[in-house]
């Protein structure tokens, strides 16, 4: 790292220690919907009355519902006959990934324009979380899709950072530096702080780790292949991981050549489950 970045990243690492390094907040009716989620009393009645609160998530939770990707016999109109559905759990995932697309803003534009790359990338890893959990593992895919999302969440508060020092955010190299340094651990205390299961916790630190070893097949595995997935055909160091290497793939019983995103039983599925976040 140069000198200018390690600067940096020890001015960052200085403010997190002095709990001065401002953590992105989930939005209010994300947090409601997880209170719902964890309240063993909660029902359809009391989710639908948060959800139908605010009418643009509970139009996408709807389309969410009438996706091809749910097989639906019949089309539904309405937010509780959606809910009812999708269930309790994977709504509360779900629609934590939706409302998240409005912190991944800001005003100035080039930060705006780089936290939108990192939505987009976001969105298309959580598309291809959901079809390679869904195929290759027994794990649920909305929680694979929420733990695409949020891989690159400690992305956030860097750039936040960067809008706040014009030079850094000037200097592209020193500030992607920075980030491939440091948005997982930050990433980490993101997840910890919003109180996401251990299961998720530890996704942007652990999804880049290529020899972990784990037991068995996990979400970082998933978020891990999707993302190598994503990066193929691109001119990003990610496109060019010696994938046969990295650990992901065994557990999940892929072929570290194969591009699944290629993939004419897959890809269809792909976008599918990408539509539902864009």
């Amino acid at each position: 790292m140069n000198p200018i970045a390690e600067k940096v990243r020890q001015e960052i690492i200085t403010a997190i220690n002095k709990d001065q390094l401002v953590l992105p907040t989930l939005p209010e009716v994300a947090l409601k919907v997880r209170e719902v989620a964890d309240d063993p009393e909660a029902d359809i009645d009391k989710l639908t009355g948060v959800i139908g609160n605010d009418p643009a998530l509970s139009a996408r939770i709807i389309r969410v519902a009438n996706s091809p990707l749910l097989r639906a016999s019949r089309a539904i109109e309405d937010l509780r006959t959606a809910l009812m559905r999708l269930g309790i759990q994977y709504t509360c995932n779900i629609a934590t990934g939706l409302a998240m697309e409005q912190m991944f803003q800001a005003t100035s534009d080039l930060v705006d324009m780089r936290m939108r790359e990192v939505w987009s990338r976001s969105s298309e890893v959580a598309g291809i979380s959901h079809v390679l959990c869904k195929h290759y593992t027994r794990l649920r895919p909305d929680q694979a899709t929420l733990a695409g999302l949020v891989h690159k969440i400690g992305v956030l508060p860097i750039l936040t950072y960067a809008e706040d020092h014009p030079a850094l955010l000037k200097d592209s190299f020193t500030l992607d530096a920075v980030i491939d340094e440091l948005h997982g651990p930050i990433g980490d205390m993101i997840l910890r702080t919003w109180g996401f299961p251990e299961e998720l916790a530890h996704i942007p630190t652990q999804h880049i780790d290529f020899s972990r070893q784990s037991p068995k097949v996990d979400y970082a595995d998933i978020v891990t292949v999707a993302m190598l997935q994503s990066y193929l055909g691109t001119d990003s160091p990610m496109a060019k991981i010696d994938c046969s290497k990295v650990k992901a793939f065994e557990r999940l019983g892929l072929d570290p050549d194969i591009h699944v995103t290629e993939s004419e039983d897959l890809s269809e599925e792909m976008e599918a489950a990408m539509s539902l976040l864009l």
